[in-house]
């Protein structure tokens, strides 16, 4: 079994920020890329960033040069640094993993349950 926690979600006012978490954990041999999502209610899902194992990284055009993706393989976990918070960030944010499960040799996606951030004017 693997499963992704996502934390760190919340209430912020317009410029300012809030860093969020997802954790992978279970019966995990090998982690690929991770990436974070976001979801407004009616509206289609969101790509907002990926960070390869290697680190290579790249950001949507809306998020770039406000938010920071990093992960830590040690703990098998992604990070989302999201800085100059707007309105229209606010969403539900979700994170993906690449995961190959111990005695597997294929990788599966993988979602975590999701956090909400709201951003107020």
């Amino acid at each position: 079994q693997v499963q992704l926690v996502e934390s760190g979600g919340g209430l912020v006012q317009a410029g300012g920020s809030l860093r969020l978490s997802c954790a992978a954990s279970g019966s995990i041999l090998s982690i690929g890329t991770m990436a974070w999502y976001r979801r407004v209610p009616g509206m289609e899902r969101e790509w907002v960033a990926q960070i390869t194992r290697g680190g290579m990284i790249k950001y949507a055009d809306s998020v770039k040069g406000r938010f920071t993706i990093s992960r830590d393989n040690a703990v098998s976990t992604v990070y989302l640094q999201m800085n100059s918070l707007k309105p229209e960030d606010s969403a539900f944010y979700y994170c993906d993993a690449e995961i190959c499960q111990t005695g597997r040799d294929y990788f599966l996606s993988y979602w975590g349950q999701g956090t909400q951030v709201t951003v107020s004017s």
